[in-house]
């Protein structure tokens, strides 16, 4: 279906007040651009991280120049993120991460340097590894609000505490020039 039909009937229940406001998921910018056409969108749901850098390139930009929310999902990873996964960790069968390219065997030995970096600054702040993923995700602009998820109320609370760490533009550099993951993210 194209994008403005879809958009154009949530811009119905935009006028019915059904509906206050339209945001995107996974879109890319002539998307966006598209729908703009039809009525103001108000956020972008995407993947960003530290180990998914995609929407840097286009969607955040246009994202800041057209004042629309930027919604990151899995902002550490999946977990991965977090220093908690290691080489010999396994996933059950029902844990979506097992059939994630990413977290096979062949992958996981490189993609562990990423998080090897991410501890490397996390030390300098005595922070935990997620809160520096966190507050990476946080400097990428104001406009940019993770949604990550938390299985714990100690999870929860140390990712409300990622929002103090103030990385300078040394750690930015630092943290930016990290491998990419190998392996694709679905």
């Amino acid at each position: 279906m194209p994008i403005e039909e879809s958009v154009g009937e949530m811009a119905k229940l935009v006028s019915e007040g059904k509906v206050r406001f339209i945001g995107l998921s996974e879109c890319t910018v002539e998307q966006l651009e598209r729908a703009q056409r039809v009525h103001p969108i108000t956020s972008v749901r995407s993947e960003l991280s530290l180990w998914t850098r995609d929407p840097l390139a286009e969607v955040l930009p246009f994202c800041k120049e057209n004042q629309i929310g930027f919604l990151p999902f899995s902002p550490l990873g999946r977990g991965f993120l977090t220093g908690d996964i290691e080489r010999s960790t396994s996933f059950a069968k029902d844990d979506f991460r097992s059939i994630l390219p990413r977290f096979h065997a062949e992958a996981l030995s490189t993609n562990l340097q990423i998080v090897e970096g991410i501890k490397e600054v996390a030390s300098r702040h005595q922070a935990a590894p997620a809160q520096v993923a966190l507050a990476w995700v946080l400097a990428q602009g104001e406009q940019v609000v993770p949604i990550p998820g938390s299985s714990k109320r100690s999870h929860l609370e140390q990712n409300v505490e990622a929002a103090m760490i103030r990385l300078s533009r040394e750690d930015l550099a630092e943290l930016d020039a990290l491998p990419g993951p190998v392996g694709s993210r679905n």
